[in-house]
Formats: C-alpha cells, sequence, structure tokens
C-alpha cells in the first residue's frame, strides 16, 4: 500500500472512485451520485491541481487508487486556524487492512505542517461505527451531533462532529 497525493494526473481515478463512494456509501456524504455525476474530470483536474487551502490523498494498492481523503483549510483570517478532514472513503474489498488509519494519519501529519492550523475537524454519521471507532483512536473528540444532518430518500441521518486540537 502507498499513500501519497493526488495530483492532476490522478484525477480520473478520483472521479471514478468518487461516483463509487456516492453510490455505495450514500449517506457519508453530503453530495449526492446524481449531482456528482454531472461534474466534469476537468473539476476534479482544477480542484486536484490547486494545493493552497486543500490537498487530496489517495490510497494505492497495486497502482490502483482504493481509498481518498481531503484536508481542507478554512480560509477567512478568524478561522485560518481550523482545517477540516472530508471526502473519506475507502473501497469495501480494501477495508480492514489499515488504509483508512493510514489516511487520516496523513492528513492529521499534514494539518500538523499547515501554518496557522491548530484543530481538525470532520463530521460522521453517527450509525457508522468503524469510522467512530477509528477517528476516536487517533485522537478525534465529539463535541456535537446535529440531527437529521442528511435526508436521502426520505430517510434521515444524525452526524456527529468530530474535533483533533493538533497542540497541547
Amino acid at each position: 500500500m502507498e499513500i501519497r497525493q493526488l495530483h492532476k494526473a490522478d484525477a480520473d481515478h478520483y472521479y471514478v472512485l468518487r461516483l463509487e463512494a456516492l453510490q455505495e456509501s450514500p449517506q457519508s456524504f453530503a453530495a449526492s451520485y446524481e449531482e456528482e455525476k454531472m461534474q466534469t474530470v476537468e473539476k476534479y483536474q482544477n480542484r486536484l491541481a490547486t494545493t493552497e487551502n486543500a490537498v487530496s490523498f489517495g490510497a494505492f494498492i497495486d497502482d490502483h487508487l482504493v481509498g481518498m481523503v481531503t484536508l481542507i483549510k478554512e480560509k477567512p483570517q478568524n478561522l485560518r486556524h481550523r482545517a477540516s478532514l472530508v471526502a473519506m472513503y475507502v473501497k469495501p474489498e480494501a477495508r480492514r487492512q489499515g488504509i483508512a488509519q493510514a489516511l487520516v494519519t496523513t492528513v492529521i501529519e499534514q494539518a500538523r505542517q499547515m501554518s496557522e492550523v491548530e484543530q481538525l475537524y470532520l463530521s460522521v454519521v453517527t450509525s457508522n461505527e468503524p469510522a467512530k471507532r477509528l477517528y476516536q483512536s487517533l485522537g478525534f473528540a465529539v463535541f456535537g451531533t446535529e440531527k437529521r444532518a442528511l435526508k436521502i430518500d426520505n430517510v434521515y441521518y444524525d452526524e456527529e462532529h468530530m474535533v483533533l486540537f493538533l497542540e497541547d
């Protein structure tokens, strides 16, 4: 397994994995498959080429992208001490191999290197116990629960909001 930053050349594979993630785990994302499939690969080429406030990482097995995560640094002056972990996904057949932990650890390390960032946030659907256990094992703590955060096919999903303070 290799974890590395994704670049413009990875956009095709990222787009395919993103669509798979939205189909396989719709309750884990704010975006829907229906919305995202209307996007173009160029959108992701541009996103992966611009790394000033956001950086995406991919997990590769035998040169195949099997997992991804993005770190976004807040832009407003009064929020520059914050960053968010978003768009986390690992293919089902690649789970339980330490890939998710490696991706999250990479994001934490990257956040620690970003100027001004002191806090790392994420949101996770309350029913995703494996993800919640992973995040808690890496030091994230729940600071709030948002009831009915997502509504998919008339079903509501609650989310827990978590934070990791990077400075002691």
